[in-house]
């Protein structure tokens, strides 16, 4: 059947409009249409679909938002015990979360300019260790809060074995300091094992004036006095090689010294001495990282940490004995060297075991 004019005419304005010439009765007839209605589908399928979802997603979100306030009104209210344990733990769920996202960024960092741990600034270098610690604490937790409901199970967990099953980030701030107290009791505990160690060791030792310092500042911290930088760097060449290096000393006193790092001492003896010395250097990392940083630098918070971890019951100072512990500290440590590690350790009851007694007589 033939085409009529007027068809030819009535399709060709939609021709034009799509900017193709007549070359058929298909061409004119049908490519327009199909290019509309695709145009039409292709509007349809990016634009109205998503704006809905975005706008069904942001009103669910903010409903779940409603009954989560409401529900810790109403746990606020009621239960007020138990909305401390609810509020710590979701706190410390997003402090943990916010801890992985520093942590992947500073990974990062590591990988695409080619750093190693050394030569990250301080605060990446101690967010590092501390993450690595806790993490490892953390997995059990994390573990058995994922199945539905069982956050109830975790928040009996958090209630009846806070210090043994929580890292820091679930504790209250009141069971920080607690904790802190009774974790550094626990090491406390070994000083006089420490320092009994180091007298036995004056036998084994072959320099006579040597036998007399060292014989000297055992005694003098065993009878209660806190023992100068100058005294303890005398005795640099005992703890390099025998028999106070890592390398050359006892197992038992080895188990001592995990104490004073949160080791556990239930490992052989080789593995014991592998993790020793990988503590310690990454502890003298630290200090020169932390010299070049500068003490001034440090917050209140984090300069009680610093001690804390160098072995001082730093909660029990004020902001200037803790400042100036930490000055001693870095004044010994600056000056030592990997084959010195052993000092290192053992400085964390040298110079911490009498600081605080003069202030609390």
């Amino acid at each position: 059947m033939a085409l009529s004019w007027a068809a030819v005419c009535r399709g060709s304005p939609l021709v034009l409009l799509c900017g193709m010439r007549p070359k058929g009765v298909t061409t004119i007839l049908y490519t327009p249409m199909l290019a509309s209605t695709r145009i039409s589908l292709t509007l349809c399928r990016h634009c109205s679909p998503s704006k809905a979802r975005l706008g069904r997603g942001q009103r669910v979100l903010s409903r779940l938002q409603w009954a989560n306030e409401k529900y810790e009104r109403f746990l606020q209210k009621r239960f007020p015990r138990f909305y401390v344990l609810y509020h710590t733990f979701m706190k410390g769920f997003r402090l943990l979360c916010q801890d992985a996202m520093e942590i992947r960024n500073i990974k990062s960092k590591m990988l695409f300019s080619n750093l190693k741990f050394q030569q990250l600034p301080y605060r990446e270098m101690e967010k590092l260790r501390e993450f690595r610690r806790d993490v490892i604490k953390a997995i059990p937790l994390v573990l058995i809060s994922i199945p539905p409901f069982a956050n109830y199970l975790v928040f009996l967990l958090m209630y009846l074995f806070p210090r043994q099953l929580l890292i820091q980030h679930f504790w209250t701030p009141q069971q920080q300091i607690e904790f802190q107290g009774v974790y550094h009791g626990q090491r406390a505990q070994h000083h006089a094992g420490i320092l009994k160690g180091l007298t036995r060791a004056v036998a084994r030792i072959k320099n006579q004036n040597h036998q007399s310092v060292l014989l000297d500042l055992c005694n003098k911290v065993q009878n209660g006095a806190h023992p100068s930088v100058t005294e303890i760097q005398a005795l640099r060449g005992l703890f390099s090689g025998p028999p106070l290096g890592l390398k050359r000393l006892d197992p038992n006193h080895m188990r001592l010294l995990c104490s004073q790092l949160f080791l556990t001492p239930h490992l052989p003896a080789f593995l014991i001495r592998h993790r020793l010395s990988g503590h310690a250097l990454e502890l003298l990392q630290l200090d020169r990282a932390l010299n070049s940083l500068g003490l001034l630098q440090l917050s209140d918070p984090e300069l009680r940490k610093a001690c804390y971890v160098r072995g001082l019951d730093s909660n029990r100072l004020s902001t200037n004995q803790c400042r100036e512990w930490l000055l001693q500290w870095l004044q010994l440590s600056s000056r030592l060297k990997e084959y010195e590690a052993s000092l290192l350790l053992h400085s964390m009851v040298l110079l911490s075991v009498n600081y605080y007694k003069p202030f609390h007589r």
